[in-house]
């Protein structure tokens, strides 16, 4: 008979799971055991976090969910990785599509593409990565395209209150002009987005 890791396999759930975590009913249902013996695999894992004092990460039971977090020793470092500048850089495409939702929210990916002209699934993925970018409905419709909208850390990430204060848009522009006030848009973004 094959011996079960429970410990390995709870600690690629959690993993998993992320932010959401997974409560003592869903450990047991996926790990198919009862709960008395989920409860036991969870206090071995997280017995294996505090007594080894070379592991980064440990157990938390959040709003009655387990998830693995980062040890509170480790945040100064933490904080430099979030605080590098290499973490908040976007690329030109990123930054067009953020501009393009942040003006015509909620907005289809299919919509962001036919204004930009090209594919936009890596900067939608950065974007989201970054949180500045969420799923905000679906279309009406056949497909109900996911519709994306700003988020709260966008706002805050550019010292907004709300998306009335982006700059206004110009009315009518001529063509010849239109290159020229898109890259000084983008410009000033990114100085934004460095800063």
């Amino acid at each position: 008979m094959d011996i079960i890791n429970w410990t390995s396999i709870l600690e690629s759930l959690l993993f998993a799971a992320g932010d959401e975590g997974l409560s003592l009913k869903q450990i047991a249902e996926v790990l198919e055991v009862d709960e008395l013996l989920a409860n036991e695999i969870i206090e071995n894992l997280k017995q294996e976090y505090e007594s080894n004092e070379n592991r980064g990460i440990m157990m938390v039971q959040l709003a009655g969910t387990f998830q693995l977090a980062t040890k509170k020793d480790n945040a100064d470092y933490l904080k430099k990785l979030v605080d590098s500048p290499h973490t908040s850089t976007l690329s030109q495409a990123a930054l067009e599509t953020l501009a393009i939702i942040a003006y015509k929210q909620p907005i289809t990916r299919a919509e962001i593409e036919e204004i930009r002209g090209v594919k936009t699934e890596r900067p939608l993925n950065t974007l989201m990565a970054k949180a500045l970018i969420k799923e905000v409905g679906r279309a009406e419709g056949t497909g109900r395209a996911i519709l994306y909208g700003t988020t709260k850390e966008f706002l805050d990430y550019f010292g907004l209150k709300n998306l009335n204060e982006l700059p206004p848009l110009p009315e009518k522009v001529e063509d010849e002009f239109v290159q020229e006030e898109a890259d000084l848009f983008f410009e000033k973004f990114q100085e934004t987005l460095n800063s």
